[in-house]
């Protein structure tokens, strides 16, 4: 598949006119992926979302935004709450 370009444009120059495309310098397959080490045995680093007074493992489906009104009390935020006032004020 050929790379798409980022960008497409003209460059003008007096009565000369140049059609322009920028492609990126790598493909997908050329990236390097990092992962995290364990500097002391060389093994990969995992991170589990873990609930902080049961210390059980949370699926992804099971968290929610919220946050903190008092110390121990926490709140959710309700779905589309961000993008309903973001739409009240436009």
């Amino acid at each position: 598949m050929a790379p798409r370009p980022n960008w497409k444009g003209y460059l003008k120059l007096s009565l000369v006119s140049c059609s322009i495309a920028l492609y990126p310098a790598t493909s997908a397959t050329e990236r390097v992926s990092f992962n995290q080490l364990n500097r002391n045995t060389g093994n990969r680093i995992k991170y589990k979302k873990v609930d902080a007074e049961t210390s059980e493992e949370v699926e992804s489906a099971d968290i929610v935004k919220g946050y903190q009104v008092d110390k121990g009390h926490r709140r959710r935020r309700p779905r589309g709450h961000l993008q309903a006032r973001a739409t009240d004020h436009s």
